[in-house]
């Protein structure tokens, strides 16, 4: 019994370790990483400097726990211990046990270490010991998101792999829900967001290519080559079909792989799956959406559905029509015609006639009947028509695109290419009525700075001009720099206006002619042009930008987004504004602990479970 339990494996850090009692192991779940170790921790050491408790190995642990028995049970004290690494403990008495460490390593003469320099201090157990053990995750897992990273093996300015990035981007998840759903978490309606990389880079370049590469590359600046080949390649990799075959089979695997291997783990799930993906690895998701065949079973469900209120509906759909109709009086007369729905709809002017319903009622129930048609009409042709989900014209890189096994609820891409690509495989626009087959929600996010990002809606709507949506600061209102901008810009736009009325009125009152015989006429047309002043179009730029923006959220943006918005932009920071050069490459790798990024993707996710925000933000849609 005793090994089955040192036996026992123990999830931590939400499910994604796992910790082998036995082995003293803690274990990535999701992803490749070198295992760490477990400490059962009972005696530990503090140096001056140290801000805090550092645990002995658990072997010397028990040689420390052995020697203090002994000088308690015995009462001897100032016994002396030596240390693995040849230090020295000495224990004084239960409240004073101290840890020597030598200013110099024996010789070859074998001198022994001297006890100088200042102890540290011993401690058995964990009383008084002020230890930041973290309260954990909420247990429910309310929607789970799969992040494919771009270009490389770092994800960000300080060389992060895609884990550590996603671990970033998850605990500011965290710090966001109880910030803005802490009424909803209170209530016990939510619990969090679960956040997977999905790693492909490794995959790619353990194809062997890597030594190809070396073999041609030139000896020269060794460390750029070296990492072009590493990182800006992957880029020409995806555009050769040998190589985006294997991207493409790579991403959809692992994201099939860890779907199933989640639900293994958590079998109570019944939340969506979202996907995400920075830079390149957002072209890769859009590729793969767009190439995903949408379940043939949805439209001979609706085809089924229709059909079935149609006939099954019978006699009582019938009753249910008279009374909406308030003719509930005539329903012997349909159940003695054996009149159904479908019969009804037959039904002409003379057929109600002979069954000697009066005209008033006929006219009400013909109204009904033509305008039910008319809708059902409309739907048909909605779902005939080629134009309601046309095909994109893509010439994508020739590959077997692979299926998911589930469909994405939203799709969000940071720092995206996707318009940029589209527009050099010869994408002109994007069809209004086109949306991804399976995933009905698309989100292009980015820094205004970030030299990768392109915009999505001028492809849809390429004949007018209009802004991305301002993303909402977190903590609900504009960036100073950003409304003192503003500020100014409408400040000098209405001192010019008023500037221009005055020279205006000034120059039409000095060319204006003294003459007393035409003093009413002048008086007239003094009130014309003052009329006509006023009469005269505001200048464009005197519009004040929250009303241009708040305009700009009701543009018609097509079926991508299922209606709504798709490009939205971070507000920079005040010391990015300075100089857009000298921040590009930190715009393009900021959204991994960005809090207004982090916030719209739980926003979105969570609106889809009919849960919003305890206080909606300002600007947001």
């Amino acid at each position: 019994a005793g090994k089955d339990k040192e036996d026992v494996v123990v999830p931590t850090s939400g499910g994604r370790y796992d910790v082998h009692l036995k082995r003293r192991q803690r274990v990535a779940v999701y992803w490749e990483e070198e295992a760490s170790e477990v400490r059962r921790c009972t005696w530990f050491y503090k140096g001056d400097k140290d801000n805090k408790y550092i645990p002995y190995s658990e072997t010397f642990s028990e040689e420390l726990e052995e020697a203090y028995m002994v000088a308690v049970t015995l009462d001897e004290w100032k016994k002396k211990l030596e240390s693995p690494s040849r230090e020295i403990i000495i224990l004084h008495n239960p409240k004073l046990m101290v840890h020597y460490h030598p200013v110099a390593s024996s010789d070859d003469w074998g001198s022994t270490p001297t006890e100088q320099g200042r102890p540290r201090t011993v401690k058995r157990g964990m009383e008084n010991i002020a230890a930041e053990i973290p309260n954990g995750e909420p247990l429910q897992i309310d929607h789970l998101v799969f992040v494919v990273h771009g270009i490389g093996p770092a994800c960000d300015i300080r060389f992060r792999s895609i884990v550590q990035c996603v671990n970033d981007f998850r605990n500011v998840s965290l710090s966001m829900l109880q910030a803005h759903f802490k009424k909803a978490q209170e209530q016990q309606q939510i619990g969090r967001v679960e956040f997977l990389p999905v790693n492909w880079h490794s995959s790619l370049h353990s194809t062997g290519v890597d030594v190809d590469l070396e073999r041609i590359t030139l000896p020269s600046i060794n460390r750029l080559r070296h990492f072009i080949n590493d990182t800006i390649l992957d880029v020409f990799f995806y555009n050769s079909s040998t190589y985006c075959q294997t991207i493409v089979d790579t991403v959809a695997s692992e994201m099939n792989r860890l779907y199933q291997l989640f639900l293994q783990r958590n079998p109570l799930f019944k939340g969506g799956v979202s996907i995400a993906g920075h830079s390149l690895g957002s072209l890769i998701l859009f590729d793969l959406l767009t190439n995903q065949k949408a379940a043939p079973e949805e439209d001979e469900h609706s085809q089924e559905g229709s059909r079935t209120a149609s006939s099954n509906g019978g006699i009582e759909a019938v009753k249910e029509i008279l009374e909406k109709l308030e003719l509930s009086e005539y329903c012997d007369v349909f159940e003695k015609e054996k009149m159904d729905r479908q019969a009804l709809f037959l039904c002409t002017e003379k057929n109600l006639k002979e069954m000697g319903i009066p005209l008033g009622p006929r006219m009400k129930i013909l109204h009904y009947i033509s305008s039910k048609e008319e809708t059902q009409d409309t739907n048909k042709a909605r779902r005939v028509s080629p134009e309601t989900n046309p095909p994109l014209p893509l010439s994508q890189v020739s590959a077997n695109y692979p299926q998911l096994d589930y469909k994405p609820t939203i799709f969000f891409a940071f720092g995206s290419p996707i318009g940029m690509f589209l527009t050099v495989r010869g994408v002109k626009r994007i069809n209004p009525n086109y949306s991804l087959p399976t995933c009905k929600g698309f989100f292009n996010i980015f820094h205004p700075f970030d030299p990768v990002a392109y915009r999505i809606e001028p492809m849809i709507v390429p004949d007018l001009e209009f802004e991305p949506m301002l993303l909402p600061h977190h903590k609900g209102r504009k960036r100073m720099h950003l409304e003192l901008k503003e500020g100014l810009t409408r400040m000098s736009v209405d001192l010019k206006n008023n500037l221009l009325g005055s020279l205006r009125v000034a120059w039409q009152s000095f060319t204006r002619a003294p003459l007393p015989a035409v003093e009413g006429a002048s008086a007239e047309a003094e009130g014309e042009a003052e009329a006509s002043v006023e009469k005269q179009p505001e200048p464009k730029a005197e519009e004040p930008p929250g009303a241009v923006k708040e305009e700009a959220s009701f543009i018609n943006v097509g079926r991508l987004n299922g209606g709504n918005r798709i490009d939205y932009v971070l507000q920079e920071k005040p010391i990015e504004s300075f100089n857009e050069y000298l921040f590009a490459l930190q715009g393009h790798l900021c959204y991994w602990e960005s809090e207004d990024t982090v916030l719209l993707v739980l926003k979105e996710i969570y609106q889809t479970q009919g849960i919003t925000l305890d206080q909606p933000l300002p600007g947001s849609q």
